[in-house]
């Protein structure tokens, strides 16, 4: 079976992208609409184009939503009410898109490991996602929310649990899990199991956040892969990979489509 695999655009390289997309038959994460400077700008000219460009592709489409100061679930009702509407915001964009998953990441705060913190967080988390998954949901969408700086699955998988609904589930980020997390990967995918619908997968040198081709780094990605291949639920696999040729390099690891 062929893995499921996208290719992550940003602006500067998503024509690029769509064309080695239609090459080899694969989807497509945008991530364009995840910066604040295009959502303060002429976003809906740019999602005609995009809309245009991504239609004829024959695999499937995400959307990273935005991610910077996204305080999710804030104390502060002012902060949570503008999160609330960049949520909404991504939700309305990737639905025009023809996407079926919205990332966003969880942004739990991982240098505090006061006991009473991560008990408020998980609360205030169930309270602003129950509503949005609902909304995405009937737009045809699940949210995925993904690990960034999490140093445990459980962070996030808590949320999930203790809602269960459809359309929030996992993104799990590789390159993050490895960085930010002594919890061996294995027990990443174990934790969140059947709740993983969406995984980004790039290499890095072992130290900081890099998006490396697959094969140029400290990760076993034939190891890696082996074990998400083993999910319950085939996720799709989104290439979060800064140059295109390097997209292209990593092919070599991938089952891709005939």
């Amino acid at each position: 079976m062929a893995d499921r695999v996208l290719l992550c655009a940003k602006q500067h390289n998503f024509q690029d992208v769509v064309a080695l997309a239609h090459r080899y038959k694969l989807g497509v994460e945008v991530q364009t609409f995840a910066y604040p400077q295009v959502l303060e700008g002429d976003w809906k000219s740019l999602l005609d184009e995009y809309r245009i460009a991504l239609h004829t592709l024959s695999g499937e489409i995400a959307m990273h939503g935005p991610f910077l100061d996204m305080a999710s679930g804030s104390p502060d009702p002012l902060i949570s009410q503008v999160v609330r509407h960049r949520v909404q915001q991504a939700l309305l964009i990737a639905a025009e898109l023809g996407a079926h998953k919205v990332v966003f990441h969880a942004n739990f705060i991982a240098s505090i490991h006061n006991p009473e913190y991560r008990i408020d967080w998980t609360k205030r988390q169930i309270e602003f996602w129950s509503s949005l998954a609902e909304e995405a949901w009937n737009k045809g969408l699940v949210i995925a929310l993904e690990n960034m700086w999490e140093f445990a699955p459980d962070i996030i998988g808590d949320v999930l649990r203790k809602l269960n609904l459809p359309g929030l589930r996992a993104c799990v980020d590789v390159g993050h899990a490895h960085l930010f997390s002594d919890v061996p990967f294995s027990c990443w995918l174990q934790n969140l199991n059947s709740y993983i619908v969406h995984v980004h997968i790039n290499n890095n040198s072992g130290t900081v956040d890099e998006h490396h081709a697959l094969s140029n780094g400290v990760l076993n990605y034939p190891e890696i892969l082996a074990l998400i291949r083993q999910l319950p639920h085939s996720p799709t696999l989104a290439l979060e990979v800064d140059r295109v040729s390097d997209m292209e390099q990593s092919f070599a690891l991938l089952d891709l489509p005939e």
